[in-house]
């Protein structure tokens, strides 16, 4: 569908519904503010899928018209920038400038990738690897960043190979938005999903608690989807044959070195990232040996603290003025502004009253299905992975209580499906990221489409399996 369709067809059905949203006789269950936030979400999400204005501009123009019609107040608005989450991932993209500076991840791709000697190693040597980097970057645009040197670097070692050099082409992307529900910070969509818990149930998930949930979905998609990724690129005669990359190799796509004794600021900036991750994993400790819930320290403290010391003068990596600059400012906006948008729709009964037409008889199973089917292919309509938690998840928190599911599975569950985003190369930026490396042979949209058919079904269900077996052994039931 050309731009000029998609936007007259977003531009019908907002106007339509907003044209029925202005007769009071229909819907009478809603009231105004109801049906003011049903306006404007409306616009914002067809404003989203029809146009190519940036979605950080729309979330604000949507945020700022529910607070000029007195829908949410203006302490609410303003408020959602001073949120946990949104500090958290300020320091934590703090942290990772302080790692990409010091040259560690290039020391960790020669460790990991130069033990290969297949190349199914390679494979899961690379897949191991780009997971690991979940706990150091966050977002995956710039987890894509960082790992684009490593793929050129295999890219250049394997050039006289060009199936096994399209196959890691599709696999950096692949692995990286996989594995992204592996921690809190993988992605904006997880702290969006977080803030509409809270705000909805009261349910409140730690960095620790999704970690536990979202590591090992995390590590099982990603190298399950790493099998699928070999399989669909390369034949057998690709992959037989040895491999062996040299961290000589690696070396020359470096600006810092990748063997040789640790410099004394890579010994402080692991020691520095060791010991924020543990405080992390350690937060329920927190509770346990502490009384008062004023001595409770939390993520966003933790990495508060360790984003000073890494732009520190004395112990530091990076300068601050630096480490700011690559902090992604647009997309904490736009967390933001959703976030007040989730405020709006639980908050005005307009969520409740969407979902009240569901039936009300579905079991948990269908209803966990039909909401992983919807988010796995909410990507073909809404390409930004923010936007589609920002819209699906206040409506499946809000139809899971109805419908006697515990709102945190679902959230968790339309979450990490919404992670699967590789049918087009506009999907996801790291998918367009890799599709176009100049000198290297890539993937092409048929390959895309190709995965997308094994690899759809097969997230999906990974994700179900999760929701329905492994999630409730670690203390979050399917019903509530």
């Amino acid at each position: 569908m050309t731009l000029n369709l998609r936007l007259a067809a977003a531009l019908c059905a907002a106007l339509s519904l907003c044209a029925l949203l202005a007769v009071p006789a229909n819907f009478p269950a809603l009231g105004g503010d109801a049906r003011l936030t049903l306006a404007v979400f409306a616009l914002a999400t067809c404003a989203w899928i029809g146009t190519p204005i940036d979605d950080t501009y729309i979330a604000l123009g949507a945020g700022l018209a529910l607070t000029a019609t007195g829908v949410i107040s203006s302490d609410t608005l303003f408020g959602t920038l001073g949120d946990a989450t949104v500090w958290l991932l300020i320091c934590a993209f703090v942290l990772a400038a302080a790692v990409a500076r010091t040259g560690l991840a290039g020391r960790a791709a020669a460790f990991l990738v130069g033990g290969a000697r297949t190349v199914r190693q390679l494979t899961h040597l690379t897949t191991a690897a780009l997971v690991v980097t979940a706990f150091a970057v966050p977002a995956t645009s710039g987890r894509a960043a960082l790992a684009l040197p490593v793929f050129l670097a295999l890219a250049k070692a394997l050039a006289d190979r060009k199936r096994l050099v399209v196959m890691l082409a599709l696999l950096f992307p692949t692995v990286i938005l996989l594995s992204a529900v592996a921690t809190l910070i993988g992605a904006g969509a997880h702290l969006i999903t977080v803030s509409v818990l809270w705000e909805a149930t009261g349910d409140r998930i730690g960095f620790t608690q999704w970690l536990l949930l979202g590591l090992p979905l995390a590590v099982t998609s990603s190298h399950l989807a790493a099998e699928a990724v070999l399989l669909t690129t390369t034949r057998r005669a690709d992959r037989e044959g040895p491999v062996h990359i040299t961290a000589e190799e690696i070396q020359r796509h470096s600006d810092r070195p990748v063997t040789g004794p640790w410099t004394q600021a890579e010994k402080r900036c692991a020691l520095l990232l060791a010991t924020v991750v543990a405080l992390w994993c350690s937060e329920p400790l927190h509770h346990v040996s502490c009384s008062e819930p004023l001595h409770h320290v939390s993520p966003a403290v933790v990495a508060l603290i360790g984003a000073v010391v890494a732009s520190s003068p004395a112990l530091g990596t990076v300068g601050l003025k630096d480490a700011l600059k690559t902090v992604p400012w647009s997309l904490l906006l736009f967390m933001a502004a959703t976030m007040a948008m989730g405020v709006a729709l639980a908050d005005s009964g307009a969520a409740r009253w969407l979902v009240s037409g569901l039936p009300g008889h579905v079991g948990p199973a269908v209803f966990l299905g039909v909401v992983v089917a919807v988010s796995t292919a909410a990507h073909l309509v809404l390409q930004s992975r923010s936007a589609r938690s920002s819209v699906l998840v206040p409506l499946v928190v809000a139809a899971a209580v109805g419908a006697g599911v515990n709102p945190v599975t679902a959230a968790l569950a339309s979450t990490a499906a919404a992670g699967f985003c590789h049918t087009l190369p506009a999907s996801a930026k790291p998918v367009t990221l890799f599709s176009d490396v100049p000198g290297v042979p890539t993937y092409t949209p048929r390959d895309l489409l190709r995965l997308s058919a094994v690899l759809a079904p097969l997230t999906a269900a990974l994700v179900l399996f999760f929701a329905a077996a492994v999630w409730p052994l670690l203390g979050v039931p399917v019903t509530r």
